[in-house]
């Protein structure tokens, strides 16, 4: 078919489908946008299992230009400290409400990303930075039964 005889039917599956995306199954995992473009990532299993607000406020702090990209489907109490701390630092953010973007444990809730292609190797934000750890906590005992042993001999 010549590039004339193409183009109502390009029109057509446009009009019927929308505009074809490009990896559309790449933009669906990181919350619409390319993992190229992504800086720093938080999954949903780690978002819940611990804060890094910190760990976010260095990566806003090093990149004010970049944009937060949000899990909306995530219930509020878990993204409200992210969404204050975003909007403490003044980094534009985006909220993704749509239905693709699920909340199972493998899915991103956070996606800290440019416009452009940066990229990063290491996105995961366990690896990129280190969870601050409080230093006045002190170490927990174990009250094993090997212990109590222990101190019996």
């Amino acid at each position: 078919m010549a590039d004339t005889e193409k183009q109502p039917v390009d029109r057509l599956q446009t009009a019927m489908h929308g505009t074809p995306k490009l990896h559309p199954d790449e933009q669906r995992k990181y919350l619409g946008t390319f993992r190229e473009r992504v800086e720093v990532a938080v999954t949903v299993y780690q978002i819940k299992r611990h804060h890094y607000v910190d760990e976010l406020n260095r990566a806003f702090a090093a990149h004010p230009d970049y944009r937060l990209l949000i899990n909306g489907n995530l219930d509020e109490d878990i993204l409200g400290p992210y969404m204050a701390a975003v909007a403490k630092a003044g980094v534009q953010f985006t909220l993704k409400t749509d239905n693709m973007y699920h909340t199972g444990d493998d899915d991103y809730a956070l996606v800290f990303a440019t416009n452009t292609a940066i990229n990063q190797d290491v996105i995961d934000i366990e690896k990129r930075y280190q969870p601050t750890v409080d230093a006045t906590a002190k170490p927990k005992k174990s009250g094993g039964l090997f212990d109590k042993l222990k101190k019996l001999f």
